[in-house]
């Protein structure tokens, strides 16, 4: 899915077959991710957080050959790496009020999201040179950082069997609706259609600036 409407689509055919559409939204059960939840959820409903999110996964040629590379059936980078960051910000600090986007190429991106309960400045991309040289030398072609209020959430461990627990959740009914998946649908459709704002023309810099 990558259109809201498409989501729309997809809930006429639930009523019409009277069947349900599952989503993975793995992220939902991360521990840590839940713990977080959990902590935002006891705070006063007005607290405003700044949230930073940088997440940068190296790809070789082969991804700009495939049809990942191609917007219009992977959805861009900020679709196909980034569509579980965004389900899960929304799903802790709640809809999405309004996005800017300031870098958007095929395989870097940008910008500032408002959320409900959180103003989110976002950067992802596929570049290995974007990666801190610290990160670099141990080897990693990965990096993902998450800090809420200067506050980094560790969740660097725990993924590997986080598909494996949706499917169970599906099998005795508890997987996630069409609905559940709307609010990062959204937020990835506005991204991807938004004009790029530039706010500084070299996103190395930004990148450095996010990782403060």
């Amino acid at each position: 899915m990558l259109n809201p409407w498409n989501v729309n689509a997809l809930q006429e055919i639930e009523i019409e077959t009277g069947k349900k559409v599952n989503t993975i939204l793995q992220l939902r059960l991360h521990p840590s991710i839940i713990a977080l939840r959990n902590k935002i959820l006891s705070e006063p409903d007005d607290k405003i957080y700044d949230v930073e999110l940088t997440y940068i996964t190296s790809r070789g040629n082969w991804y700009f050959r495939s049809w990942k590379s191609i917007q219009e059936k992977s959805g861009g980078i900020a679709t196909n790496i980034g569509i579980h960051f965004f389900d899960m910000l929304s799903w802790i600090f709640g809809e999405p009020v309004s996005s800017t986007v300031h870098l958007n190429s095929p395989d870097t991106a940008g910008g500032f999201l408002q959320l409900k309960r959180a103003r989110v400045k976002w950067f992802m991309s596929l570049d290995y040179n974007t990666i801190p040289e610290e990160v670099k030398n141990r080897g990693q072609r990965t990096y993902r950082l998450i800090t809420v209020n200067g506050e980094e959430l560790e969740f660097s461990e725990g993924f590997t069997d986080l598909h494996t627990e949706s499917y169970k959740k599906i099998l005795v009914n508890e997987g996630f609706s069409l609905s559940d998946a709307f609010n990062s649908i959204q937020i990835a459709y506005d991204i991807r259609n938004k004009q790029v704002s530039p706010l500084i023309s070299d996103y190395h810099y930004m990148l450095k600036n996010l990782n403060k």
